[in-house]
């Protein structure tokens, strides 16, 4: 029985109801029984699944979409105050509620996992979403991307676990009060809200500050920023005297939950892990170390909540993937097209190694789109050398996203950067040209992948009609 949902939820608006986040919210809360409506800028797979579930959804942004009679309105740190939905809420008073309150106040009276990390949430979240579903313990979840399996992004549960990924882009996941936190990593990114990595480690210290008396704190062992957080955090806890249990995960000689091999078998993997002195194998349906050690932070995080860690780990097996992390599209004249959500420099090496590994002998070419003007600014170097792993890369211009451009700073800070590592790399502003220019590099038995968090992802299928429509040799 899930806890009464607070007055203001009873009738939200939500001010871009069809994005990751948000469409989950408001997900949960209709299938709870509240009265959803809200607007996005266009129709899509999303809004249609809300409607399915009663929302209201309206297309385009205007004044008079919010109702007489709504309880809150709920707005994410993407929507600006000139927002007529907004402006209109302030104006009649109506209680204005951030994303990250509204997913706080239905984790009340639950038991909740958050997941933070730099990168690796929403594939660790759909993961314990996946494997504690599989073992009938019903939990609710919210998660910033699709599964294959449920084929949602959020669920209420009739379960007392609540899984969530917890975003540290804005400082919002400072709101919850979890149960069991897991952080997979800490490194600085979201420059234009973070001015060095101490204010990273500032915040996400914030974060574990938030862990409920006698709670849990899963944490790499591997990460170097990671083991600087338990670091801190030790020494906090010691001298505030707080109830806090450590559990660290890794491939480090003093991890606690330790991984002892992963073998990669094509686009899967076999994990070994030792856990309370217990060796435990299972199977990992996605490719690469990192995705092998986001499903022990799972198991670890579960464990810790007293799930039977022998059959959560034969569970975790079920999980077969995430939309935009590492997703296959398709295949066409011998070449797989794969989807990776990378757009962090560490992200972009990972999946490119674990992709690589899972070649067998085809070379990897990379179609990818830089997210947003100041990371790029920060990051580029590191992003054209992670590139530089590649057999050869199209990079498109930059995915502005929220941001303004700023002067100076174009994808040709990643394409000189790739040269400079010895990539073969080329830039390529118009979409249709960089997909049709990828198919036509592509031979039989080569991997594309489609690589960003922007519009990118629709690329895939591009890719693959240019090779479909290509003569067969």
């Amino acid at each position: 029985m899930a806890p009464a949902l607070p007055p203001a939820m009873e009738r939200p608006h939500f001010v871009g109801i069809g994005g990751a986040g948000m469409s989950g919210i408001a997900k949960i809360l209709a299938q709870r029984g509240a009265e959803v409506a809200g607007s996005d800028a266009r129709e899509s797979a999303t809004t249609e699944a809300l409607r399915a579930l009663g929302a209201t959804v309206h297309v385009g942004h205007d004044a008079a979409h919010l109702a007489a009679d709504a309880t809150a309105v709920v707005v994410s740190s993407a929507i600006r105050e000139d927002n007529p939905e907004l402006a209109a809420a302030r104006e009649r008073g109506v209680p204005v509620v951030h994303r990250s309150d509204a997913l706080a106040a239905l984790m009340d009276g639950l038991r909740p996992i958050a997941v933070a990390g730099t990168h690796g949430k929403t594939t660790t979240t759909s993961m314990l979403a996946v494997a504690l579903g599989t073992m009938g313990l019903d939990p609710s979840y919210a998660i910033g991307g699709d599964l294959d399996g449920p084929g949602t992004n959020a669920r209420h549960g009739g379960g007392e676990i609540f899984v969530a990924e917890a975003d540290e882009s804005d400082r919002s996941f400072h709101t919850y009060a979890p149960e069991v936190a897991i952080v997979l990593n800490v490194e600085l990114d979201h420059h234009a809200n973070y001015a060095s990595l101490e204010e990273i480690h500032e915040s996400f210290e914030t974060f574990v500050r938030r862990i409920r008396p006698g709670g849990t704190l899963v944490v790499s062992a591997d990460h170097g920023g990671a083991r600087e957080l338990t670091a801190r955090v030790r020494a906090g806890a010691a001298g505030e005297g707080r109830d806090l249990r450590i559990v660290t995960y890794g491939e480090a000689d003093d991890a606690d939950v330790r991984v002892l091999k992963t073998v990669p078998q094509g686009l899967s993997s076999e994990v070994t892990v030792s856990m309370d002195g217990t060796e435990t194998s299972f199977t990992v349906s996605v490719p690469g170390r990192h995705y092998a050690h986001n499903a022990v932070a799972a198991l670890a995080a579960g464990a810790a909540l007293g799930v039977p860690a022998g059959g959560l780990a034969a569970a975790l097996a079920s999980y077969t993937g995430v939309n935009r992390r590492l997703q296959p599209k398709g295949e066409a004249r011998g070449v797989r097209v794969i989807d990776s959500y990378a757009h962090h420099p560490t992200e972009m090496a990972a999946d490119l190694e674990a992709i690589s590994g899972a070649a067998d002998g085809g070379r990897v070419l990379v179609l990818f789109q830089p997210h947003l003007f100041s990371r790029t600014r920060e990051l580029g170097t590191e992003m054209g050398q992670a590139l530089a792993l590649a057999d050869a890369s199209v990079v498109l211009d930059i995915y502005p996203a929220r941001e303004d451009p700023i002067p100076g700073v174009t994808s040709a800070v990643i394409t000189d950067a790739a040269r400079a590592a010895g990539a073969d790399v080329r830039h390529e502003s118009d979409r249709a040209a960089a997909a049709a220019l990828v198919a036509g590099m592509a031979e039989p038995g080569d991997l594309v992948l489609t690589m960003g968090a922007g519009d990118v992802t629709e690329l895939g299928a591009v890719v693959l009609d240019r090779l479909a429509d290509r003569p067969a040799n």
